[in-house]
């Protein structure tokens, strides 16, 4: 577990050196810890450690942990491709979901999500490069999506996510990255609400922040390899 510690310790360090290195606000870039495959003793480590955030794909594990996890206040985000038979238990579980592509998904997200609480916050999943192995709507229909999800009253459309095209070159994932984000400062202006622009993992993050990402996802970098 100190091998978590460390990692964290570093990753936050990395995140404000670049902040600091492309003219970014101190704090503006939140960390999602992504702990699918980890367990729950590794997010209570994480937790232990300042991470609020966690971001999971798979349902049934994640509701385990979610569950046995309850009493720590975490920030529970899906972030994985979405069938429909389980928008109800995602909507019931989760506080925030940043995939979706698709008006159906929405739509059953917003029946789902209990009255009485706090809308779901959610972000709309952009699929840059139109990749058939990806989730995501394309950049041009991003708007008429977003459209949809603001006018749904259990959903607070919070901003947009992307798995852009691994690459290695940096100036390769910047130019990616800085398609989405002009994306990005289009839909604020029609949907003021929005502040999160979700882009960035373990291998490309500093060049997520350096085109400004308000939340970058890392796996590996906090949790080391998963079993």
């Amino acid at each position: 577990m100190t091998r978590i510690k460390n990692s964290i310790t570093y990753s936050k360090a990395k995140i404000q050196e670049y902040e600091a290195k492309y003219s970014r606000p101190i704090g503006s870039v939140n960390l999602l810890a992504v702990s699918k495959k980890h367990s729950a003793d590794s997010i209570r480590e994480a937790a232990k450690n300042g991470v609020i955030n966690f971001g999971e794909n798979y349902l049934q594990e994640a509701c385990k942990k979610i569950d046995s996890l309850k009493s720590l206040g975490l920030i529970w985000h899906f972030i994985g491709p979405i069938q429909s038979n389980k928008t109800l238990k995602i909507a019931t579980n989760f506080d925030w979901v940043q995939s979706i592509d698709r008006e159906k998904i929405a739509t059953k997200l917003n029946e789902h999500r209990q009255e009485h609480r706090t809308p779901l916050k959610v972000c709309v999943q952009i699929n840059l490069s139109n990749e058939d192995s990806k989730s995501g709507i394309s950049l041009e229909k991003a708007e008429e999506l977003c459209l949809t999800v603001n006018n749904l009253a259990n959903l607070e459309l919070r901003g947009v996510m992307s798995i852009p095209t691994p690459e290695l070159d940096f100036e390769k994932q910047r130019a990616n990255f800085a398609e989405l984000k002009n994306k990005f400062l289009e839909l604020q202006k029609k949907f003021p609400g929005m502040d999160t622009l979700s882009m960035g993992m373990s291998g490309d993050f500093k060049a997520a922040i350096a085109e400004g990402s308000t939340m970058i996802r890392l796996g590996t970098a906090v949790f080391g390899p998963r079993a």
